[in-house]
Order: structure tokens, then C-alpha cells, then sequence
């Protein structure tokens, strides 16, 4: 643990106007505060806000934040409260402790609502100030570091998923992209120990094989660039096991395959040399076709820049290469804490102000649209699940005629650009162009297209527009324009339903009955609890029980008593949100959806709904009527529970002995079923096979397709 003086040293390194006394009198308060407190690891608590303090000092972090660090758990976890924070250390301090401080259980609501509950009280306070932030990236990162100490499993799983899914990309976002490595990779240790433990294995192979190439490299590099005079520092990077991973699964390609697993820098003075250094290197070297990204330019909405390219480099070697110059290293090594101009660097500003360059106010713009997301949602956790949609995606730089630039993720649609315009383009959009040709809605973006919108004062959004909008602002804006102009319809659908239901047991309803049990479903008005029994969202016998707690109906329909308990547990019905309650229910066939995949409900007469996942080739050739379209999603895991899936994959493996064998038994090292194996295609080098599996989810397929995809004899592997 870092003592006060070594604290204030590291602050002096980059700090020229520190007042020394008020990080004393936040580090002594602190540990006065917190007192006998022990960690899970039996160090003093005390040492876990020095540690957080430590780590935003390497992000040259002004001394609010520093205090903020050294107080964050103050107010939370002992007796002092906010306001004698701000009695000791002002206002804007107290402010920022305030949004820092871990945000407390929500008891009332399930546990996926509490999270998401806590995420959107976190994008509130750091639209106010993006430290709060910071901050608590720092104290996640900590924590994480230290999450072996803890005795359970289930907390650390949770703690993992949470800071993989949420926090790592939330630091990528700000461009503090040491934090996002190391959260994902701490991460990937404990949600899949086996597969890292296999990458750096394989990493330390391929270093023992290809000792001293690195360096090499780096010295034809550097020969290179030394005979064009160019000033500049080079160095080489080692790709993180997780980003690997990832690689692996977003290519479906195994580890022998990939080429780029060392990237190089070329750091130089000033732009113009950027882009003679893409000429020498051009001119030296082959670049690989489709490689090359320009966010110089086009810079990331975190505000990286850089140029990257891939090039068959010194001895035939693929290797990719960033070059950028020193502030664009600068802000890529510190994100948003490279941004931002503090009053004790750049002379006096208002009390409390920390000054923000016209670029950053329209970088941070995301933070914005969060907020309006969660406000547009039904609820906090429909929010993150909009928005975990769009967390992991990399990015298009798309135009409006008149020249204004947005950034997308990859695969975003025109429907998704005219929602990022404005949400009332995204309603009223009736047509499209791009680069002056008409374009269907569903026309996804590449790089560099112009996009024009036509719109019309009577056009509103289709339901099915969801199959294709790929944005949590275009997904959410669409939901809630068709949740208010479906409420009436819902509302007497659900009255209907409940009305029929209990007049069928002569039991007496009214509005007045029904408001007596609002807080039992959480709802502010008999209309709202009407419209979720029509969307199936509240059970009509749950409202019965709730209004005659003591009525027992009699179960003539009941079934015999010697039942298969398995058969009727896998009625999966009881996994979609969305359906009327009796409503016949089965799942497409052609595309096999299980709990993870975007999914619609298509009505068909006489047969009732059938689940397509969002992505299903057949949707294309079905008329999609707004009528016969069901928004519906799957339920939490915990209403889901244990029940299994059937889907398909596809692999592709050498044609050499003990290769099904290698299949086989990395698939029941998981756990899974295997309920046919099919060879679909044979040759003298490989052979394909289609194998039925039954899974829990979208991320238990993923695991057992990344188990595959690290074995050598398996070439490919991929979800049909």
C-alpha cells in the first residue's frame, strides 16, 4: 500500500499547482474513517481506495479525483456521511464521491434490474462529470484484480460477466483502453480459465519458435524508416489473450491461423508525417488488400485516432501496423484523461469547473443518448439489453448530404442512421438513398456512404423494422413509439382477458379490486397492469391470487398424475416475454433460436406464434404485415432455468486419425448432449460434419464453439 508520501511524489510527477495538504487530509480522514475494516485478502481495507488513487495517478488524474478515489467507499461503507464530506472537502468533491459510491442493493426489484437499475444511476452521474466515471472504472479494476481472494464462485462469475459486458466497454468507450484490456482479460480468467490457459500456452509456443523475430522486425522497421530520416518511436505489442479469443470467434478460425498477433507502433511528430510514413511503408512493404482504416480522418467516437493497415512485412511475415503521432499516442495510451484541461494546468476557471474542448463535448454525445435511452425504455434492464447490443461492435463512418459524420457499428442499418439524425427522422423515415441510389431500410452501411432520408409527417415506425435496426437508439426509439401507439389496443386486449377469465370462476372484478393489487406487479395503474397481462408479461391466474388469495380452482383439466415431470417442464413457452398468455407457441426450425438470439414472433393463422431469431434467412420471404409481428424477447435466465435447446454446428476437421474423437470429446467435456452427428462433405485433407447439440443458451454454445476452435485438428467451426 502506497504511504501518503508516496502518493503525493506520484502527483508531483505531472501535477504543478498540487495542494499537498488536502490530499494529507484525505488520505488521514480516510483511514480514520475505514479503521479496523479487513478485505476478503485480510489486508487493511484502507489499502484497496490507495490502490484506486494509485491507479488514476498513471492517468494523470487531477487531485479531485484523487481525493474523490481516497473517499469513494467513505459514505457507504462507515459512519461518515455525504454531508460531512462536504463540510471537509467542499462541494464539487463531495459531488463526485456522491456518483462514485457503489450504488447500494436494490431489494425490491429482480437481480438483472438491479444491475441495470445501478448502471442507469451511473450514466446519470457521469453525464454531470465524466470522473465519476473514471473513478469507478478504476475501482472495478482494482477490485478485479484482487477477486481471487474471494471465497465465491457465484460472486466472482457475476463480478466477471458485469465488468466484461459492462465496464471494459464503457473504458473502451472513453478510450482508457489499458483499463479495458485488463478488466477483459482478468475477466476471461475467471469465466473461461481452460480457453486462456490454452491461448498463452500456444502464445509461449509460438514465442519459443519464433525466438528474437520480434526484434527482427522491429530492426528492418526501423532500418527503413531511419533511411527516409523519418524522427519517430517504434515499438511492438503482444495482442492480449482475450482479444485473441475474440479474433478467433468473430473470424471462426483457430489459433494456427491467425498471422497478426504482434502489432507494431510508429509513433512520430506531427500528422503530416503520418501519412508519409503510410507512403514509406507502402513503398517498402505489400499491403494487405482491405486492411486499412484511416481514424486520423475518421476518428473512433472515443476519440482515438490512428491509421492502421496489415502488410506482408520483413520476412514474410502479416503484421499490422498503427502509426499516429505523439498527442494521438497520448490520448490513445489515456482516453478522455488525455482530453481534459484542468484549471490547475491551464490558470483559473470557475470554482469547480473542469474546461472541455469543442471536440470533447461532441464526443462524449453517447452518454446523452444512454440517458435518453433509459428514459424511452419500459424498464432499466430493457435499456441494457438494447444497449449491450451495441457495446461490441466495431465501427462505419457514414455522411449527410450536407457533410456531418456519424459513427456506427458495424452492420447498422439506414434505418439505424436515421435514428442516430434525430429520432423524429428515425419515425418519419419513409425512403432512402445512398450515394444517390435508392436503398431499402433494411441497406446496411459501409464506410464512407452518404446517406439521404426522405421523410413523412404520416410515416411512424413498422414493427418489423426491428428485424433489421441494430442500434439500442434506433432499437429503443422503436419500441417505445410502438408501446405507445399499441397501449389502447393492449389495454382492452388485457381488461378482455382478465374480465373473461374471472367472470369463468364468478369472481367479481372492477378497477377498484384491481388497484388494490398494483403493488404486487409493480405497476402504477390499472391500465398498465392491463396491458401486461395482454402482453403476457403478468400471468391472469397470478392477478386472480392476488386479488382472492385464499380462492382454489378446481383442476379439472389437470392432468394424470404419472406425467412425464420432463415433458411438461420443457413447455418453453414459459421462456418468451411477449406472447398472450395460452397462445400456441413452437419454435422455426429453419434457424433453431435459443436464449441470447435476437428473436420475433410471427402470428400464423391457426397455428399460433412461431420464434424466428431476428437473423433468419426465411424472414426475408415471408409478407411481415405489422399485424402478424410480436415483439417478444426471452426471459431472465433465472425465470429460463436449466432447460436445454436443440441447434447445430458446423465443423470443419482434418482429415487425420482421432479427429471426430477430438470433437466428441471436447463437446462432453462441457457437458452437452449430442443428439445426431452427420458428415455432410468428405476429401482426402478434411472432412465437414452437422452436429445436433442441446444448450442452455447463446453464451453456452459460444463457450463450447471457442473449446473447439482452440484445438489443432479443428479448422473451422461455426453455428448453422
Amino acid at each position: 500500500m502506497l504511504s501518503c508520501l508516496e502518493l503525493i511524489i506520484k502527483l508531483r510527477s505531472y501535477h504543478p499547482n498540487l495542494n499537498e495538504a488536502l490530499i494529507q487530509k484525505a488520505y488521514i480522514f480516510a483511514k480514520d474513517a475505514h479503521g479496523s475494516q479487513k478485505r476478503h485478502s485480510g489486508d487493511p481495507y484502507f489499502s484497496h481506495p490507495v490502490a484506486v488513487a494509485e491507479i488514476l495517478t498513471e492517468l494523470k488524474l487531477d487531485q479531485e479525483s484523487i481525493v474523490t478515489a481516497l473517499l469513494h467507499d467513505v459514505a457507504e461503507d462507515t459512519d461518515v456521511t455525504l454531508s460531512e464530506i462536504e463540510k471537509e472537502f467542499g462541494e464539487e468533491i463531495s459531488r463526485l464521491v456522491d456518483g462514485v459510491t457503489k450504488l447500494g442493493k436494490i431489494e425490491s426489484v429482480p437481480t438483472n434490474e438491479g444491475v441495470a437499475e445501478s448502471f442507469r444511476k451511473l450514466t446519470l452521474a457521469m453525464s454531470e462529470d465524466i470522473r465519476v466515471l473514471i473513478v469507478k472504472l478504476a475501482d472495478r479494476l482494482h477490485n478485479m484484480r484482487t477477486m481471487f481472494y474471494v471465497p465465491s464462485q457465484e460472486k466472482k462469475i457475476k463480478k466477471a460477466r458485469e465488468s466484461l459486458e459492462i465496464y471494459a466497454q464503457l473504458a473502451g468507450r472513453i478510450g482508457l483502453n489499458k483499463i479495458k484490456d485488463e478488466l477483459e482479460d482478468l475477466s476471461f480468467e475467471i469465466l473461461d480459465l481452460e480457453a486462456r490457459s490454452q491461448i498463452i500456452e500456444k502464445l509461449n509456443e509460438l514465442r519459443e519458435k519464433n525466438k528474437n523475430l520480434v526484434d527482427k522486425i522491429l530492426e528492418d522497421l526501423e532500418r527503413v524508416l531511419c533511411a527516409e530520416n523519418v524522427e519517430h518511436e517504434i515499438f511492438g505489442r503482444e495482442k492480449k489473450p482475450y482479444s485473441i479469443w475474440l479474433k478467433m470467434k468473430k473470424q471462426n478460425i483457430g489459433f494456427h491461423n491467425l498471422h497478426d498477433i504482434m502489432a507494431f507502433r510508429i509513433v512520430v511528430k506531427n500528422i503530416a508525417e503520418c501519412y508519409r510514413v503510410l507512403g514509406i511503408v507502402n513503398s517498402h512493404y505489400n499491403m494487405i488488400p482491405g486492411t486499412f482504416k484511416d481514424y486520423i480522418s475518421t476518428p473512433k467516437e472515443n476519440g482515438y485516432r490512428s491509421m492502421h493497415l496489415a502488410i506482408l512485412g520483413p520476412f514474410n511475415k502479416k503484421i499490422e501496423i498503427q502509426i499516429r503521432d505523439n498527442s494521438m499516442h497520448e490520448i490513445a495510451e489515456l482516453g478522455v484523461a488525455a482530453h481534459w484541461h484542468y484549471k490547475e494546468r491551464f490558470g483559473k476557471a470557475a470554482k469547480g469547473s473542469v474546461t472541455k474542448t469543442s471536440r470533447e463535448n461532441n464526443q462524449y454525445l453517447w452518454i446523452r443518448e444512454l440517458i435518453s435511452l433509459f428514459e424511452n425504455a419500459e424498464s432499466s434492464a430493457e435499456a441494457m439489453k438494447d444497449y449491450k447490443l451495441s457495446l461490441h461492435k466495431d465501427e462505419v463512418f457514414c455522411f449527410t448530404p450536407n457533410g456531418d459524420i456519424f459513427n456506427l457499428p458495424l452492420g447498422a442499418t439506414v434505418i439505424d442512421f436515421a435514428y442516430a439524425v434525430h429520432s423524429g427522422i428515425g419515425n418519419g423515415c419513409i425512403s432512402a438513398k445512398i450515394n444517390g441510389a435508392i436503398v431499402p431500410l433494411r441497406q446496411r452501411l459501409e464506410n464512407g456512404d452518404q446517406v439521404e432520408i426522405s421523410t413523412s409527417k404520416n410515416a411512424k415506425p413498422s414493427p418489423n423494422w426491428l428485424q433489421f435496426a441494430n442500434t439500442s437508439k434506433a432499437r429503443s426509439a422503436i419500441k417505445h413509439f410502438i408501446r405507445n401507439e399499441k397501449f389502447d389496443e393492449y389495454q382492452a386486449l388485457g381488461r378482455a382477458i382478465l374480465n373473461k377469465f374471472f367472470a369463468a370462476r364468478n369472481l367479481e372484478i372492477s378497477d377498484k379490486i384491481l388497484e388494490k393489487t398494483l403493488a404486487n406487479f409493480h405497476k402504477k395503474s390499472v391500465a398498465d397492469l392491463c396491458v401486461k397481462v395482454a402482453e403476457g408479461a403478468v400471468l391472469r391466474q397470478d392477478v386472480v391470487k392476488a386479488v382472492y388469495p385464499d380462492f382454489r380452482e378446481e383442476n379439472k383439466l389437470s392432468k394424470p398424475k404419472n406425467i412425464d415431470e420432463k415433458k411438461r417442464k420443457s413447455d418453453h413457452s414459459l421462456a418468451i416475454e411477449g406472447l398472450v398468455t395460452g397462445m400456441a407457441m413452437h419454435y422455426a426450425g429453419c434457424c433453431n433460436p435459443i436464449p441470447g438470439d435476437s428473436i420475433i414472433g410471427i402470428i400464423n393463422t391457426g397455428t399460433g406464434v412461431t420464434i424466428h431469431s431476428q437473423i433468419c434467412h426465411n424472414l426475408k420471404n415471408l409478407v411481415l404485415l405489422p399485424q402478424r409481428i410480436l415483439d417478444v424477447c426471452w426471459k431472465s435466465e433465472d425465470e429460463i432455468g436449466d432447460e436445454f435447446y436443440a441447434c447445430r454446428i458446423r465443423v470443419v476437421v482434418e482429415n487425420k486419425s482421432g479427429g471426430v474423437a477430438d470433437v466428441t470429446s471436447i463437446i462432453a467435456k462441457k457437458q452437452v448432449n449430442i443428439t445426431h452427428i452427420r458428415t455432410t462433405n468428405r476429401s482426402a485433407d478434411v472432412f465437414e460434419m452437422a452436429i445436433d447439440l442441446e444448450v442452455k443458451s447463446l453464451d453456452h454454445l459460444e463457450e463450447i464453439l471457442s473449446a473447439l476452435r482452440i484445438s489443432r485438428k479443428i479448422l473451422e467451426v461455426e453455428r448453422e
